[in-house]
């Protein structure tokens, strides 16, 4: 993630992650809100109680994580 001020941007690795993981392109991501509502949004839509929702969730986390130790 590269970061100026309140602005992001995904770095190409960082966006192919999210889209691969979660199986929706990130878009045009701006800000960090921006990038804490499509987690989120993506977290919601993968919801429910089995293991493979948890380790899915994990994942998005994994990657959210990853952002800010490049940054």
């Amino acid at each position: 993630m590269l970061r100026l001020n309140d602005r992001i941007r995904l770095t190409r690795r960082e966006n192919e992650a999210f889209k691969e993981i979660t199986n929706f392109d990130p878009g045009d991501i701006r800000t960090l809100a921006d990038l804490d509502a499509y987690v989120a949004w993506c977290k919601a839509y993968y919801k429910g109680n089995s293991r493979d929702s948890f380790f899915l969730r994990s994942l998005i986390d994994d990657c959210y994580t990853a952002c800010f130790k490049a940054a």
